[in-house]
């Protein structure tokens, strides 16, 4: 191979590697530190095809979309004494990313910073708290509140919070266990409370049905009395007129009803003397007994 040739060879790879290590592109999720020797010379933001000085300076890029910071439970108290174990999350962008390289320099760090920062925002601002107002529209409001904190303690890494939100806010296991078996004896007790009252009200309604009925009881049987009383009267009355009018014929009435009352169901056995007054009717209608037939010689 000719030199002249080796030579432009040599050269050609030298360019390429010159303009290799002379540009970079920052992607639109992307934003660039340029370094040289370690010390910051430049911040990019916008995305493109960019230069830097090769072999002297050096890229890093930071994400630029919104990232998600995940803190451990957290257990606080709260203004009334009651524990509470809070599970947070909250989502941060990197805004100043020389500020970033030179307080964190990278995401882990900053996450770890983070996490102390919002656990403390959570135990400051929740401990001034009761649990009835986080589980109230005030959460809204009380949420914003560690969001300003937060980002108030974050604003000197070059990191804004975007938003601070609780995941789960439960109680511990020990004090789940004490409020559930509360609430179970409350409902118990107003089960209990209850059924009673029941009982009571059924008590009373019975004793004032079982009242009515006795009260209506005696009516209809005082009404029926009078009623009977008042038949009796009636028919003894209708009675003695009839026998005032016609004594033969009422007492011939009389008669024919004890006939059927007495001789009406066919066994009867009666062992009277054939010319008792009870047979009177007998031989006629007018109470006279027939003539008995002459004795023979």
């Amino acid at each position: 191979m000719k030199p002249i040739v080796l030579g432009g060879l040599v050269a050609a790879v030298a360019a390429v590697v010159l303009v290799s290590q002379s540009l970079f592109v920052v992607e639109q999720t992307q934003q660039a530190l340029v370094l040289q020797f370690g010390e910051p010379r430049r911040v990019i933001k916008d995305p493109g095809l960019k230069f830097k000085v090769p072999f002297v300076q050096q890229v890093i890029t930071y994400d630029s979309r919104m990232l998600d910071v995940d803190p451990p439970p957290e257990s606080i108290i709260l203004v009334d004494q009651s524990r509470l174990v809070a599970d947070s999350y909250a989502r941060y962008r990197i805004v100043e990313p020389l500020i970033f390289y030179q307080t964190v320099n990278n995401e882990v760090n900053a996450r770890g910073r983070l996490n102390g920062i919002i656990n403390s925002s959570m135990r400051r601002v929740l401990g001034g708290y009761t649990l009835s107002a986080l589980l109230s529209p005030e959460r809204d409001r009380i949420m914003s509140e560690i969001q300003a904190e937060v980002n108030e303690g974050s604003r000197r890494f070059g990191i804004e919070i975007v938003d601070v939100r609780l995941r789960r806010a439960d109680l511990p296991q020990e004090t789940s266990s004490s409020v559930f078996d509360r609430m179970r004896s409350e409902r118990e007790r107003e089960a209990r409370e209850f059924r009673a009252q029941g009982q009571e009200a059924a008590q009373r309604i019975r004793s004032a049905a079982e009242r009515e009925r006795t009260v209506l009881l005696a009516e209809a049987q005082r009404e029926a009395q009078v009623a009977r009383g008042e038949g009796d009267a009636q028919a003894i009355r209708i009675y003695a007129e009839a026998f005032g009018r016609n004594p033969e014929f009422f007492s011939f009435y009389r008669s024919m009803q004890a006939y059927r009352e007495a001789l009406g169901n066919g066994d009867t056995t009666m062992v009277l003397s054939p010319d008792h007054d009870f047979f009177r009717y007998f031989g006629g209608t007018n109470g006279l007994t027939a003539p008995s037939a002459a004795p023979r010689n």
